[in-house]
């Protein structure tokens, strides 16, 4: 198997060169970037596999770049993890919500980055080898159609363009219909047991996946105290 990239996009040369070091002890190929301008040139002409992303850079922020990165077809399905010291919730909350896959704080634990970006990878790997098969395909109510395999999900033929996560919390509610699940169980379930993500990016996630449904996102119904649910019922 070819090494995997790894985009490392971070101005701090300390930072940058432990990350990197870190990478490179797994048998990742890694490019640095010290700055937004670099980091899209170097995206552009390169595969990139997965990219590190610092939040305060020079010229374009972090925060920008994930936005340009995820509107360009090449990186629509290409993970994200933001690494920086910004560390209040609505920092996190905004990273996420820009289509970011993780977001990590510094200090951070070297192991427990690369223990992230392999986690990563092994579920867009898993991803890519499943859409070259026969995609499963579910009916919901109000025309909406779930392809599992393609992380494709349409209402009335009209695509909707889901994030990694949003279409990853869609998936586990809608295949289990009417049953409620708390926060901290649909973590477990898209992320893995023991991910540090608080409650508050669940429900932001969940806020930006009604959004895109617009009607239909009534099916995704709050249950108070508990937490979510895909309904069955349209009356």
């Amino acid at each position: 198997m070819s090494k995997k990239t790894i985009l490392v996009v971070e101005d701090e040369e300390d930072i940058q060169q432990l990350v990197s070091f870190h990478l490179i002890k797994e048998n990742f190929f890694v490019l640095c970037a010290d700055d937004g301008d670099e980091c899209l040139e170097k995206f552009e002409r390169e595969h990139v596999d997965l990219i590190i992303l610092d939040i305060m850079l020079p010229g374009i922020s972090g925060l920008e770049l994930c936005r340009i990165i995820r509107k360009d077809p090449r990186g629509k399905h290409v993970p994200i993890i933001i690494l920086t010291a910004r560390s209040e919730e609505r920092d996190v909350v905004e990273g996420l919500e820009t289509g970011a896959d993780d977001y990590i704080t510094k200090p951070f634990s070297p192991k427990v980055l690369v223990a992230r970006v392999k986690a990563h990878l092994r579920r867009a790997s898993e991803m890519h080898g499943r859409s070259r098969q026969p995609p499963r395909r579910i009916s919901l109510p109000m025309e909406i159609k779930l392809d599992i395999d393609l992380y494709q999900v349409s209402i009335k033929g009209r695509k909707i363009d889901l994030t990694v996560s949003e279409f990853n919390i869609f998936r586990f509610l809608a295949t289990h219909p009417e049953r409620v699940f708390s926060r901290q169980q649909i973590i477990n379930e898209i992320r893995g047991d023991g991910y540090e993500v608080t409650s508050r990016a669940v429900d932001v996630q969940v806020h930006g996946l009604r959004k895109k449904l617009g009607v239909a996102g009534c099916l995704v119904e709050t249950v108070r105290g508990v937490g979510y649910r895909f309904r069955t019922d349209t009356s």
